[in-house]
């Protein structure tokens, strides 16, 4: 579970629903058309621009930015380190032993097993990465377009409204509902846009960023041993993906 992105959410929808209900009641802030208009709204014009598989895939895309768990890499060096020993050690038979629990380097170690040329591995693996960041960058788009679209369509309702007021001049009973629905489908566009939307994509770019440096982390090891190269090179120069905080920490635990 992602504590700061549910934190944030929660937080950020606290205290609007606070300072909605110290400025008269959560009622006057809810209008159904105002809803229909930004929200239902806003998923149809979404859904123009991809197709229905991608669409209807956005929600469990979104579920990464709350429930998302990845390797850290240093874990993937140790592991690969230790792979590395085994295989000057014992050959490339001796990894269908190894314990492997992320998906795509158990991928890269059978194509190893099997005797699969290095040109081979590395082709396969670099268009596992290629798909896999096109399909992270299609749900950080849906939800960007929904950001995109969302504070556009509260500008239809808003219009919708005024000219629902300006066309019933004559009967005041009108003007306060055509005026509700003129502010707050502004509102709800903001909200579904800044609030909502674009900090899931955001998120979600930041899972992408960390999952294919995983990955090219784990390509280049798999390579390396199959170069038969030494484990402790092997190590410096996966560690290149460390951040410099991380590259201390590990080299004083080592000392």
């Amino acid at each position: 579970m992602d504590l700061a992105t549910l934190i944030g959410l929660i937080g950020a929808f606290a205290f609007v629903i606070m300072a909605m209900a110290s400025g008269g009641g959560i009622g006057i802030f809810i209008n159904v058309p105002s809803i229909l208009i930004v929200m239902i709204g806003s998923l149809f014009v979404v859904m123009m621009k991809y197709n229905l598989k991608q669409f209807f895939g956005a929600a469990k895309i979104a579920a990464k930015a709350f429930i998302f768990k990845i390797d850290k890499p240093e874990d993937l060096i140790e592991q690969s380190i230790t792979m590395a020993d085994a295989a000057r050690k014992g050959g490339f038979l001796a990894l269908e032993e190894a314990e492997i629990s992320n998906s795509f380097m158990q991928k890269a170690v059978d194509m190893l097993v099997d005797g699969h040329d290095g040109d081979v591995v590395r082709d396969a693996l670099e268009k596992d990465i290629a798909l896999t960041e096109e399909r992270h960058k299609t749900g950080v788009g849906i939800f960007k377009s929904i950001g995109d679209v969302a504070p556009a369509m509260g500008m239809i309702g808003t219009l919708i409204g005024l000219v629902g007021m300006l066309s019933n001049m004559d009967d005041p009973k009108s003007i306060g509902p055509a005026m509700a629905v003129a502010l707050l489908t502004t509102l709800y566009g903001a909200v579904v846009a800044n609030m909502v939307a674009i900090p899931i994509a955001d998120k979600l770019s930041l899972r992408m960023g960390e999952e294919m440096l995983n990955r090219n982390l784990i390509m280049d090891a798999v390579l390396a041993i199959q170069d038969g190269q030494n484990p402790r090179v092997i190590e410096g120069f996966l560690k290149n993906y460390l951040s410099e905080k991380a590259r201390t920490i590990d080299t004083l635990d080592g000392a």
